[in-house]
């Protein structure tokens, strides 16, 4: 784990009180009920969003509710139900293998660790957080997508792109009690104030307090480069 000063921590700290207070329902928005329909969800949701799965979820966890179900059908009975979601061949694939493995190696069980998650298809560090910390209450790490990652570069949380640093940077600065709470604070701050472009940061109490993207006009997308001003057109000239 790195380490980390006093007067960072003090910091983070800080911030992490500021966003309970703000976001005190901050929560997973993909919608599911028992620990496997979550799993699926979270697989399904990458490169997508959470409001394009929880459409396409009902109808799927309908047809098949339990990880039996999905291993005893092939991929190609469960592509029509994610159709509308991006890669949703290969989704439907790492769906289909994923709920195999739960069944032939884990009783027909989602597993509760972060090894055994990471051995199903689909299931990269960022899934497996997702899942042990609200499936299980299991706090192993910091779930980091594109949401947090930018926060956390942008309030002076690490400088790293690479997620896997990201996510030790903010397992050092915040208590581990805390750390499926934070990416759900994060992820709302990332949703609500401090957009990718068109944030409110230089409006918003917390992003002037902490993000470096406060000093810029709300007005112009992040990172967009100012304009320029337009030249006045020049009087026309008559003659006679």
């Amino acid at each position: 784990m790195p380490r980390k000063s006093p007067e960072q921590i003090a910091r983070a700290r800080r911030l992490l009180r500021a966003l309970k207070r703000r976001y005190p329902d901050a929560r997973c928005e993909l919608e599911w009920r028992e620990p496997h329909e979550l799993l699926v969800a979270t697989i399904l949701s990458a490169q997508s969003t959470d409001v394009g799965v929880n459409r396409a979820t009902p109808a799927l966890f309908k047809a098949f509710p339990t990880p039996a179900d999905y291993a005893s059908a092939g991929p190609a009975r469960i592509e029509p139900l994610v159709r509308t979601l991006n890669f949703w061949r290969n989704k439907a694939r790492s769906v289909h293998e994923s709920m195999q493995a739960v069944c032939d190696r884990f009783g027909g069980q989602v597993p509760r660790t972060m090894d055994e998650l990471l051995t199903l298809r689909g299931v990269a560090r960022k899934t497996a957080n997702v899942v042990l910390g609200n499936a299980f209450g299991l706090q192993e790490g910091v779930v980091v997508d594109t949401h947090v990652g930018r926060l956390a570069r942008r309030m002076g949380l690490t400088r790293h792109d690479d997620p896997a640093k990201v996510e030790r940077d903010l397992m050092a600065l915040f208590p581990r009690r805390d750390w499926c709470l934070l990416s759900h604070l994060l992820i709302f701050h990332g949703r609500r104030a401090c957009k990718a472009r068109g944030g409110s940061c230089a409006h918003d109490a917390i992003c002037r307090s902490f993000c470096s993207q406060a000093g810029i006009s709300s007005r112009a997308p992040a990172g967009a480069p100012p304009r320029r001003a337009r030249a006045r057109p020049r009087p026309s000239r008559r003659s006679g």
